[in-house]
C-alpha cells in the first residue's frame, strides 16, 4: 500500500499539456494558506483551491530545498501566491513527527536507535475504495472461463467454503501454478447504443493455493486439492479458477482530462446497487479502444427530460445536466473502472459519462 501511495502522489504532481495554465479556475472560496491535514487525499485538497481539481499541477511550485517535493504529508503548509499574475501553490514543509526504532546496520559495535518518519505521504484519491479493484475484479471476454478449473467440492462435501477451507477443483493442471484466484462469471454489459457485448465482469470471490494434486493422473482433466487462503464472498460449487493477475500500477493516478471526445454511459456499479455516490466504484463503456487510460477525468450528466411545449404544440428535450465528476482507474480493450470523486446528486446505471 505504501507504494502504491507513493507512485499515486509522485505522479500526480506531472505536467498535463503546455496549454492548461489558461484554462486554470480558482475556487472562488480558496484559502490562502491550508495546512495538510491525517485523512486529506491531493484531490480534495485541490478542490479547494481550484475550481477543476485536475489541474493541480499547473498551479504547483514546490521550494527548492525541500527534497522530493511532490510527497506532501500531514502538517505541510500550502501557500497561494501569485507569480507573473498566474496562481501558485507553494509548499512549506511542516514538522515531521519520527519514532525511534533499532538501528539495522550490521557492522554497529554499540546499540543504537534510530529516527523515522511515521507520516505517510497522503494519496492522489482514496485507495482504499480502488485497491481491490487494482488487482482483482476483471472484465473479460464472452468466452475467458471456457476450459478454466472449477470448484466441485468442499472439504466434508460442504457446498459453502471459506477462508482456510480446503476445496477440490477439476480442470487441467498440466501447467500447475502455486497460486490461482477465484473467480464467479457475473453481469454481461451490452452497449445500450449499439447492441455490442463488450464484456463480462468477473466477479472476484477469493484466491487459493494449490495443496496437491491428484497423484493418479488418471484423467486429463485432474482433481486439485486447494487450500483458500482469502475471500471476498464465500466459495460456490463451479467458482472457477484463473491465475493470479500481477499488475503494475505505477503510471496510475495522472489526473487529466483526455484530449479525445468521450461520449459514454454508466453500465454498472459494484455489488449492483441502483444508487450511486462519491466513492462509488463504476464500470462505463468506454475503454482503451477509443483512447481512455488511467487517470482521465470524466463528467457525469443526468439525463434532461422530455416535456410538452404546449405553445409550438412538439416535445421539447431539456439539457442534460452535470452532477458529478470521476476518474478512470483501471482500463480494458472495451471498457473502464472509474471511481466517482464528486456527486451533487444521487448517480445511477445510464448516466452519461462525457468530457470534463
Amino acid at each position: 500500500m505504501r507504494k502504491i501511495i507513493l507512485a499515486a502522489a509522485l505522479t500526480l504532481a506531472a505536467a498535463f499539456g503546455i496549454h492548461a495554465q489558461d484554462q486554470v479556475r480558482l475556487n472562488p472560496n480558496h484559502p490562502d494558506v491550508y495546512v495538510v491535514q491525517k485523512g486529506d487525499t491531493l484531490w480534495d485538497i485541490s478542490a479547494r483551491f481550484l475550481a477543476q481539481p485536475w489541474y493541480w499541477p499547473e498551479i504547483w511550485q514546490a521550494n527548492p530545498q525541500v527534497e522530493n517535493p511532490h510527497l506532501i504529508y500531514p502538517g505541510d503548509r500550502l501557500r497561494l501566491v501569485y507569480v507573473e499574475g498566474q496562481p501558485q501553490l507553494q509548499l512549506e514543509r511542516g514538522p515531521r513527527p519520527y519514532k525511534l526504532s533499532p538501528a539495522t546496520d550490521s557492522n554497529a559495535l554499540h546499540p543504537q536507535v534510530r529516527r523515522e518518519a511515521i507520516a505517510e505521504a497522503i494519496p492522489a484519491v482514496p485507495l482504499e475504495a480502488i485497491n481491490a479493484f487494482l488487482s482483482r475484479t476483471r472484465i473479460v471476454d464472452l468466452d475467458a472461463f471456457n476450459g478454466t478449473p472449477y470448484v466441485i467440492s468442499g472439504a466434508d462435501q460442504r457446498i459453502l467454503n471459506g477462508a482456510g477451507d480446503k476445496i477440490y477443483v477439476r480442470g487441467d493442471f498440466h501447467e500447475p501454478l502455486a497460486s490461482y484466484g477465484i473467480y464467479r462469471p457475473g453481469e454481461l454489459y451490452v452497449d445500450p447504443y449499439t447492441g455490442e457485448k463488450l464484456g463480462m465482469k468477473a466477479l472476484d470471490v477469493g484466491s487459493a493455493d494449490l495443496f496437491q494434486l491428484d497423484p493418479d493422473r488418471r484423467q486429463d482433466f485432474a482433481v486439485a486439492t486447494m487450500e483458500v487462503t482469502r475471500v471476498a464472498r464465500e466459495v460456490r460449487l463451479e467458482d472457477r479458477l484463473m491465475p493470479a493477475e500481477e499488475r503494475s500500477i505505477a503510471a496510475l493516478f495522472q489526473p487529466g482530462a483526455p484530449s479525445i471526445p468521450v461520449d459514454g454511459v454508466i453500465m454498472g456499479v459494484d455489488e449492483g446497487v441502483t444508487q450511486i455516490g462519491k466513492y462509488d466504484v463504476v464500470a462505463i463503456n468506454r475503454g482503451e479502444r477509443e483512447g481512455l487510460q488511467p487517470g482521465h477525468v470524466l463528467a457525469i450528466y443526468k439525463r434532461g427530460a422530455t416535456v410538452r411545449d404546449r405553445i409550438e404544440r412538439e416535445d421539447v428535450k431539456l439539457p442534460d445536466e452535470r452532477a458529478g465528476l470521476m476518474m478512470v482507474f483501471r482500463t480494458f480493450d472495451k471498457m473502464s473502472l472509474a471511481l466517482v470523486l464528486e456527486a451533487d446528486r444521487p448517480l445511477e446505471v445510464m448516466d452519461l459519462v462525457r468530457n470534463p
